[in-house]
């Protein structure tokens, strides 16, 4: 009888979930280890840092950087449902603006595609898109 244990390899739900996990708690390299170095993320175009980004730095810097540039990130809440053709994740929060103290409802689905143990792409969809930008229009100008 063997005694080695065998390393098991995480589900595409699991390594979505450690995504999740690394980016409630703002853990930077914990997102980077569950990317792929050329994933794709699909943010609304409405957004000030939507559109197509390419690469974990540029995620990192786009994405991630003009989010919290002008608002802290609370999650709290995030699912993960896996099927056949990719991982769905849910995730709810609230925003606060810098400026003002500004609070916003954060509601998102996302459909990725885990290979290999990294996310390779993203879609991201947001509930209420329009509204967002404007949020962070009024954080950018410090109003209400």
């Amino acid at each position: 009888m063997s005694h080695e244990s065998e390393t098991v390899p995480a589900s595409r739900a699991d390594v979505v979930r450690g995504l999740y996990d690394a980016l409630s708690k703002g853990d930077v390299p914990g997102v980077l280890a569950r990317l792929a170095p050329e994933v794709i993320v699909d943010e609304p175009d409405q957004l000030p840092y939507g559109g197509v980004h390419q690469g974990r730095e540029v995620f990192v810097r786009s994405v991630l950087g003009a989010m919290t540039g002008h608002a802290d990130v609370a999650i709290t809440a995030a699912e993960v449902f896996e099927g056949p053709t990719g991982v769905v994740g849910t995730l709810t929060g609230t925003l606060t603006a810098h400026t003002t103290g500004e609070e916003f409802p954060l509601t998102m689905v996302e459909i990725h595609q885990v290979e290999d143990g990294t996310v390779r792409k993203i879609d991201v969809y947001t509930k209420n898109p329009h509204e967002l930008a404007a949020f962070y229009a009024r954080a950018e100008a410090g109003t209400r």
